[in-house]
């Protein structure tokens, strides 16, 4: 994008914080504020109005919050890539803003300098972390959780799909299933078919492991 103008949204809820980010970039000349919001509610909205190159969005908001915020953006499908810009610490808030959607995690205390650089660094398409952001997940990915694929995986599937795992790895039938989920037989083989795409299970015994490995019996 080196010869475009990089349009940018602004969503943060205090006036000050909004005026100093404009002094920052507006001394990038390749860089246009197209619009600001004082709320997710506002940012959600001009992200599918305005459909800008990059947003910079606060965490903490009244209403919507960020979060809550880049969720919708995301989920729907906008092309919109979100800079987080906040006074959290790294440690509690950019593996989960990364995971959600967030395409750069910036600490306000450092905007004054890092700022017009990390806007130009997504609006490129790359990730913007601070060295000490990117060390936090590389100690992250050394300890990760040997059941976090399996999480991942599970976690992608609808709430009824997970209802037919569930009862498949206790052994019901797929009419049993039907009549305790008020569906058709039919009906919960093609969940069957799904489940058995996104997961790679074929056998009851691979839907028996996969539910022991996540504890999804011990409450059944």
């Amino acid at each position: 994008m080196s010869n475009a103008i990089i349009r940018v949204v602004l969503a943060d809820d205090h006036a000050v914080v909004l005026a100093g980010l404009r002094a920052i970039l507006s001394a990038a000349p390749e860089i246009a504020i197209v619009g600001e919001a004082r709320n997710g509610e506002e940012a959600v909205a001009l992200a599918g109005q305005l459909d800008p190159d990059v947003l910079i969005m606060d965490l903490s908001m009244p209403g919507v919050d960020g979060a809550a915020a880049m969720k919708r953006i995301t989920d729907a499908g906008l092309r919109t890539r979100i800079l987080i810009l906040t006074m959290h610490e790294e440690e509690e808030y950019l593996v989960p803003m990364l995971a959600a959607g967030a395409v750069g995690y910036l600490m306000k205390s450092v905007a004054d300098r890092e700022l017009t650089d990390a806007v130009r660094t997504v609006a490129r398409g790359e990730m913007y972390i601070r060295p000490s952001g990117a060390q936090l997940l590389a100690r992250g990915l050394t300890r990760k959780d040997p059941l976090a694929a399996d999480r991942e995986r599970y976690n992608a599937l609808t709430d009824r799909e997970r209802d037919v795992l569930r009862f498949v790895a206790q052994g019901y039938t797929a009419p049993e299933i039907g009549e305790k989920l008020k569906i058709s037989p039919k009906t919960v083989d093609t969940y069957k078919q799904r489940i058995g795409e996104k997961l790679g299970l074929r056998h009851r015994s691979d839907y028996v492991k996969l539910a022991l490995r996540l504890g999804l019996l011990d409450t059944a």
